[in-house]
């Protein structure tokens, strides 16, 4: 009875009884099985069946022979859980060794600061709230709690029971939604500063080069969850002096606006309502500007203090280029709005949306993205737009010296995505664009002359990759606004994707615009999850030969964020030649949560609608010049968003062709089934190219 025969996963192993119990404690699992103590199955010839892999058990067996253990010629990642099933304690403590060997709580190279959790601020007093009572009615107002108090440094692994997280118990929002007040759901930057937004409050810091991040400013309590963030630090010849720094948040219909005064304390400037919800909040100068797609746009002026609601066209995406706001809409057309003439033009009843271009197709404007030349500071008419469609067009427009008369001139046009285009970006080397299916990216070289985009030998085709992303449908991973996959970055320099593949995660892939090669992985230093990130880039010193830094923030569930140095980041990622995550990382991360409470990008491809399209009433000028002062863009994500529901054969039928979309599907129909569908080959023109026969393995850069 001393010879031990096992059956694992299919595979036979003979030991000695010995060698399975060691006479120790640790291995009480495997004690337990041989004496019966644990119910136990067997095969035809009496051997125990354990159900698990058999390589690994191997390797396991291999240790409790010789007590040696070799972590280069094993997963330590898979290893260990193995051992913790079979309870086996000093081989799970050696392998989990192995496995910190490159992991540390102040994080690696590129590891650049750590935010602990804020103070949970007291309740704001209701004052002059605008809202109705119809409005207020439907928020859930929270209980009182106490404050809680800060730690000077960083708390070591706080894991996911931070300071706040801790302190709070979720509260149900007026969506029906649950949101952790604990947890970073926004994060926005302007020059030295970063604004961070909690569920019911906001926090500012500033970096300065002597004292690193310091706090300096933190709203109230609100009685509401804030969707929408906007910072605006540092204005050049501002009108307000040194009150020119302004936070702003919004909810629903109602948008709070705050100055920030050199000491650090906050004033109120007010609440005001844009009486829709708002999708977008953001500053053009000194001017607060909030959108809705239902076609609602409010600006506050520094000037005249004062609060303008204007009805336009639904709005489907907009970009700033100097004072002006530029407007995709949805039947077609751009437009555009002088910001800073916006009151006085309203008081004077003039016109105040003005057409700029019409689509050929009048397909609804989905993504858009404007750039401006160094010819712009000399003649300040030239300009270039490029833009998407809802049927998946790509389009470039210029406006030049010699074409004042006419207004922009349609240059190019690309018709490789069947699915709505819902970012675009146009750089001075390159032209980038996402569609709907799952973050596919297209990316094109842009030639240009003196500066000017030309013809010879004009955009040729340069990457094809996806940017997979899962978001949650309970809103527990983050808020929509928070988590934008980019591209981030100035647009005369090298631009980025964040990728974040599942909602519960501690790991970001930052990826090269251009041709989506990784730039670099970071990992959060707690083990934390990422609820939100942005990236920004901070001034340099005032120091001779000292150059801005590009950062990327993480905001974490318990409520702390971390900084890491793209800048550096970028200056090794040559070396590398890794794109997004490989199918071993995806399968990793997808085991992490359930694909059923999670969502992908949805995609339909929608035909012309240049004789069906039915107008809203609203401007009906003809394409109009338009002449844009000199202005330097500021580096955040392309901002548009557009809607979807399938993809569609060429015959017609819905088919559903992702590897994720299946895995969803399956994980929503059979949600116990204990493995996922096959991976099934791409649509026919996905990728600019002709069909291929059908391969189990998926490219490394494909997600």
């Amino acid at each position: 009875g001393d010879i031990i025969h096992l059956n694992v996963g299919g595979k036979r192993f003979s030991t000695s009884r010995q060698t399975l119990t060691w006479d120790s404690p640790d291995l009480l699992f495997l004690q337990s099985l041989l004496s019966g103590r644990i119910s136990s199955l067997k095969d035809e010839t009496g051997a125990i069946f354990i159900d698990r892999d058999p390589s690994l058990f191997a390797t396991i067996l291999n240790f409790l022979r010789t007590k040696e253990l070799h972590p280069r010629s094993i997963n330590v990642h898979l290893l260990v859980h193995e051992a913790e099933f079979y309870g086996i304690t000093p081989l799970v403590r050696k392998l989990q060794l192995c496995d910190e060997l490159d992991r540390s709580s102040c994080g690696n190279v590129l590891f650049n600061g750590y935010l602990p959790p804020p103070v949970y601020p007291a309740k704001r007093r209701n004052r002059h709230s605008v809202a109705g009572s119809q409005f207020m009615a439907g928020r859930v107002n929270p209980s009182e709690r106490a404050p809680v108090r800060r730690s000077n440094t960083m708390p070591p692994n706080l894991g996911n029971s931070g300071i706040l997280s801790r302190a709070l118990t979720e509260e149900k929002t007026h969506g029906g939604q649950v949101a952790d007040p604990g947890m970073v759901r926004i994060i926005c930057g302007h020059h030295n500063w970063i604004a961070v937004a909690y569920a019911q409050f906001v926090v500012c810091y500033r970096v300065k080069e002597s004292t690193g991040w310091q706090q300096v400013f933190t709203s109230p309590r609100l009685d509401w969850v804030i969707d929408r963030v906007a910072l605006n630090a540092k204005v050049m010849a501002g009108s307000l002096g040194d009150n020119d720094k302004m936070v702003a948040v919004a909810s629903v219909t109602e948008i709070i606006l705050w100055a920030i005064c050199p000491d650090g304390n906050g004033n109120e400037i007010g609440v005001f309502s844009l009486n829709v919800p708002a999708e977008a909040l953001f500053f053009v100068g000194n001017q607060l500007i909030a959108t809705s797609n239902t076609g609602r746009v409010g600006v506050w002026n520094a000037v005249t203090k004062h609060w303008q609601n204007q009805d336009v066209v639904p709005i489907s995406s907009y970009d700033t280029a100097g004072s002006f706001l530029i407007l995709g809409c949805n039947n077609g057309s751009i437009y555009y709005i002088d910001v800073q003439k916006f009151p006085l033009r309203m008081k004077d009843n003039d016109l105040l949306v003005t057409e700029l271009y019409r689509d050929p197709t009048e397909d609804a404007i989905t993504a858009l993205s404007v750039y401006l030349t160094p010819k712009t500071s000399d003649s300040g008419n030239w300009i270039e737009i490029a833009y998407g469609t809802s049927s998946g067009a790509v389009r470039v427009i210029v406006q030049h010296p010699e074409t004042v008369g006419s207004g922009p001139q349609l240059f190019q046009t690309f018709s490789v995505h069947r699915s709505p285009v819902t970012k675009i970006m146009l750089s001075e080397k390159h032209l980038i664009s996402v569609c709907a299916d799952n973050n596919h990216v297209r990316t094109w070289t842009v030639t240009r002359f003196r500066g000017m985009i030309s013809t010879q030998p004009g955009s040729t085709p340069l990457s094809s990759f996806k940017i997979l992303s899962l978001d949650d449908v309970d809103g527990h991973g983050g808020c929509s606004a928070g988590t934008e996959i980019g591209p981030y970055g100035e647009r005369d320099e090298q631009q980025v994707f964040i990728q974040r593949v599942v909602p519960d995660t501690a790991k970001l892939y930052v990826r090269l615009s251009s041709n989506g090669k990784r730039v670099c992985e970071v990992r959060s230093v707690d083990g934390t999850s990422i609820t939100a990130f942005v990236v920004h880039e901070c001034e340099g010193s005032s120091r001779i030969g000292s150059r801005p830094r590009r950062y990327l923030f993480s905001g974490h569930s318990n409520g702390s964020i971390q900084m890491w140095d793209l800048t550096t980041a970028m200056d090794i990622a040559g070396k590398a030649a890794l794109g997004g995550p490989t199918e071993e990382e995806l399968l990793e991360l997808l085991d992490q949560c359930d694909l059923a409470l999670t969502r992908t990008p949805d995609s339909t491809p929608r035909a012309s609608t240049c004789s069906k399209l039915l107008r809203d009433p609203g401007p009906t000028l003809g394409p109009q010049t338009l002449a844009v002062p000199p202005y330097t863009h500021s580096s955040g994500p392309a901002r548009s968003s557009s809607p979807g529901a399938a993809r569609l054969d060429r015959d017609g039928s819905v088919r559903r062709g992702s590897f994720v979309e299946r895995c969803q599907e399956r994980a929503r129909s059979t949600p116990t089934s204990p493995s996922g569908p096959t991976p099934p080959p791409p649509p026919d023109g996905a990728a600019g190219g002709p069909s291929t026969s059908p391969k189990p393995h998926m490219n490394e850069t494909s997600f």
